[in-house]
């Protein structure tokens, strides 16, 4: 456990690079091209993650000032996705869950059941998180680990099946995203979502003939329709509801629109790393197993850079705000998340054509999901941050968080199911 705990202290990008490198010698490439690769994928990671953290750095303090500007006092707060990530990886049930999860993925891929070779460890922490929740529910240390198995392969199998679509629907990506899945519960869950809204919507004279994908909107705009000058103009808009002075907003829309030019550049260097091990890995494979194919499961941070996933975030942040104001039984004060509110898009975005109106109808649902969910399993997640030893839930009433798998209406399900069979 002290080992496995070490090198995840190390974060995504020291441990990507390492993970690379390991796989490109393993798949025989050069050792000077495997160790060029790990550290292009290092630096891309490096690079996502500043970005990221600019955003977050000034969406954050905004969204603390709509909170307050609204007046909201509820009773569950959300720490968001980084506290949730340290109770998933130092809840109890952690070493035995991840060394179950190599293992299944690798008797899958044995079996021909999945196609997904699941690289993506940092991200283990997401079903680890659900099955902290489930630990924390029914105490019962194998049921808790059996149920976050399960929501593995299941969600191994659904990025078989979306990978197509995905490549196909964000066509500046079509060959980057080549033979790429992404297994990301937080993401996948909300995938049927994107799907009804979508089927809804097409079937609503009027409704149906709105497109806004970013390419019709920069069409129609011109410069004012490119993902610099959205950022911009969302920054303004935040800024507004947020009550700064003009000043702080101007600041604010230039970060944003920093943040939306950079990410795809930062985004297009992790995927020169990720290409060149892909296509040894392809290569490689296909002579092992001539009549085999195979998915590697990256982060879905590779799809954020999208204007049309960080554009409908960002105009989600208000939107969940009000909501947490307005829905009826809502206990759950949206916080630390709400700046990162674009990661629920990411596999969304596909499913409704990049078209952000249907995204956003999509968003509204999903945000009113979360805040429901959060409310009913607060207890649960509180006492699984005390069972991770997280200290600083001792000065709250209770707490969750808005992007991550417990607060998903997938992980509801296995949450209340664990906690029927345990009571049986």
């Amino acid at each position: 456990m002290a080992i496995i705990n070490s090198i995840i202290a190390l974060g995504a990008a020291v441990m990507m690079p390492i993970i690379f490198f390991v796989v490109g010698l393993i798949f025989k490439m050069k050792p000077a091209n495997a160790f060029k690769a790990g550290m292009l994928v290092g630096v891309g990671f490096t690079g996502v993650s500043m970005v990221i953290n600019l955003l977050l750095g000034a969406l954050g303090p905004a969204s603390k000032a709509m909170v307050e500007r609204l007046g909201l006092h509820l009773t569950v707060t959300d720490v968001g996705w980084a506290t949730a990530s340290t109770i998933g990886w130092g809840s109890p049930i952690m070493p035995v869950v991840v060394i179950g999860f190599f293992v299944i993925n690798a008797c899958l891929l044995f079996l021909k059941i999945t196609k997904t070779v699941d690289i993506d460890i940092f991200n283990f922490w997401i079903f680890l998180l659900l099955g902290a929740n489930i630990y924390a529910g029914t105490k019962n240390f194998w049921l808790a680990v059996i149920s976050t198995w399960i929501i593995f392969i299941i969600t191994l199998i659904v990025a078989d099946f979306t990978q197509p679509i995905i490549q196909k629907q964000f066509p500046a990506k079509t060959e980057q995203l080549k033979g790429i899945s992404f297994p990301h519960l937080t993401c996948v869950a909300w995938i049927p979502f994107g799907i009804v809204s979508d089927w809804i919507i097409e079937r609503i004279p009027g409704l149906n003939k709105i497109n806004l994908q970013p390419e019709k909107v920069q069409k129609r705009l011109g410069v004012l329709g490119e993902p610099i000058s959205l950022g911009f103009i969302l920054g303004i808009l935040i800024g507004i509801l947020a009550g700064y002075q003009v000043n702080s907003i101007l600041t604010l829309s230039i970060n944003v629109a920093a943040s939306m030019y950079l990410l795809p550049e930062m985004v297009g260097i992790l995927i020169k790393g990720l290409v060149m091990v892909r296509d040894r890995v392809d290569e490689q494979l296909h002579q092992w197993f001539p009549t085999r194919k195979f998915y590697i499961g990256m982060d879905t941070a590779l799809l954020i850079d999208d204007p049309s996933v960080l554009a409908t975030g960002l105009l989600l942040i208000p939107i969940a705000i009000l909501l947490a104001f307005v829905l009826p039984g809502n206990k759950v004060l949206p916080f630390v998340d709400l700046a990162s509110l674009m990661f629920l898009f990411a596999l969304v975005a596909p499913f409704c054509k990049r078209n952000m109106f249907r995204m956003l109808i999509a968003g509204i649902f999903i945000v009113i999901c979360i805040l429901y969910v959060g409310s009913d399993i607060s207890s649960e997640f509180t006492e699984a941050a005390v069972m991770s030893k997280i200290s600083a839930v001792k000065s709250m009433t209770a707490i969750t968080n808005m992007v991550g798998s417990a607060t998903t209406w997938v992980g509801w399900i296995f949450i209340k199911v664990a906690e029927m069979i345990n009571g049986i």
